[in-house]
């Protein structure tokens, strides 16, 4: 039987501690600050990035709506992008909860 290559974990990672060097996924939940044909910029309130998906992906999101990318992180000359495998629109049930359980964790740390 071949041997299975497994992936790399996405880890959860604000968009400013993002090291397209050493990080090959990443989970990153910001806002969808402006929508392209086949991209969006997402920011998380520590730095913005663009998060390339599929066109049908992109049909489905608003500008201004909460979302979690799961994807790989592909370096840049001047920085990185995000080709996104997995794209989740948060509600606003989620988001408060996401943010809620964050803070907790980062005061824990």
């Amino acid at each position: 039987m071949a041997e299975q290559q497994r992936r790399a974990a996405a880890t959860p990672k604000d968009i400013e501690e993002i090291d397209p060097q050493t990080d090959i996924r990443a989970r990153i939940v910001g806002t969808a600050i402006s929508l392209g044909e086949e991209s969006l910029t997402l920011d998380d309130g520590t730095g913005s990035t663009e998060v390339f998906m599929r066109e049908e992906e992109l049909e489905d999101l608003e500008e201004n709506s909460r979302i979690r990318v799961l994807g790989r992180i592909l370096p840049t000359p001047d920085s990185f992008e995000v080709q996104a495998e997995v794209v989740h629109t948060l509600g606003d049930e989620e988001a408060e909860l996401y943010d809620r359980v964050k803070k907790i964790v980062n005061t824990s740390e």
